[in-house]
């Protein structure tokens, strides 16, 4: 399988890493782990069938490469659930779309590892200094565990003119939490575009978004970081995708998304005063919406 790596990043990987950034934390603490295995036990006969895609899942949830923290997080974001709702299987090409501090990385990199292709789309090197931070202790993150990430592609991208690869060649594009920032900088029809001509005819987009409630407007919703269902259809449907299905696992009645400080109030932003911990603990993380679309075939 053809692994391009872009040239900037291949240098950077290649580079020691010399210090960790400020970007939020991410696995940099945990050690080295050894190469991931195949969810059924070992065997001398060549032919041996390999793990149900249930089961290499559940491995690469389980996998002690992860970050506690991140761990931690499972609760709120389902990855078991949310990864068989969008059919994702370990021979697939998948692109994951601004991994961040590789949150969903650490699961699918090593599920796909063997058999498919994980490609983690990131910002290039220069668009903002948080960009860069953020690529830094993602390439610290990956350089500390090859063992998991050692067969990850990573593709640079323009923000302004967004483009993840061959078109037709990904069998998957998936993006979490990432829809309110592009139509914040009012770029979303050109993302979900470039979602469309990167994937296979028959490929699926996953999108997982806070949800606002609907009819909720525009600058409310650029506000405060939730989206209402109709709008993240609309972008994926004007760009030709089809919608399959809805998933409610990651929904989170409690939150009635209407707080001072948008999204970000919530865990894992907490951007509340400190007298208020305790009620927004209580209501956990964002109501999320789970959306599965699909290329069509012609």
């Amino acid at each position: 399988m053809q692994r391009v790596l872009t040239t900037a990043l291949a240098s950077a990987l290649l580079l020691p890493i010399l210090a960790a950034c400020n970007a939020q934390p991410d696995a940099d603490t945990a050690a080295p782990a050894p190469a991931v295995a195949d969810a059924a036990p070992a065997t001398d006969t060549a032919d041996a069938a390999p793990a149900a895609p249930a089961d290499a899942l559940a491995a690469a949830i389980a996998g002690d490469w992860r970050d506690p923290a991140n761990v931690a997080r499972d609760t709120a974001r389902h990855p078991a659930e949310t990864l068989a709702f969008f059919g994702i299987e370990p021979d697939q090409t998948v692109v994951e779309i601004t991994p961040g501090g590789g949150w969903y990385t650490e699961i699918l990199a090593p599920y796909l590892r063997d058999g498919g292709q994980y490609v983690g789309a990131i910002w290039a090197d220069g668009v903002s200094e948080y960009y860069d931070k953020t690529n830094a202790k993602l390439r610290e993150k990956v350089a500390a565990t090859p063992a998991a990430y050692d067969q990850a592609e990573w593709r640079a991208f323009d923000p302004k003119s967004p483009q993840f690869g061959p078109a037709g060649s990904a069998d998957a594009v998936l993006t979490f939490r990432n829809v309110h920032n592009w139509v914040n900088s009012d770029a979303g029809e050109a993302y979900f575009k470039a979602f469309f001509d990167v994937l296979k005819p028959g490929g699926t987009l996953g999108v997982v978004e806070h949800r606002a409630k609907p009819d909720t407007d525009l600058e409310t919703m650029k506000k405060s970081g939730y989206l209402t269902e109709a709008l993240v259809i609309e972008l994926a449907e004007k760009a030709g995708f089809e919608l399959v299905e809805k998933s409610e696992a990651n929904a989170n009645p409690d939150d009635t998304a209407d707080h001072p400080n948008g999204v970000w109030t919530l865990p894992p932003g907490n951007r509340h005063d400190e007298a208020d911990a305790a009620k927004y603990q209580a209501i956990g993380e964002s109501d999320r919406m789970t959306l599965r679309f699909r290329k069509p075939e012609a």
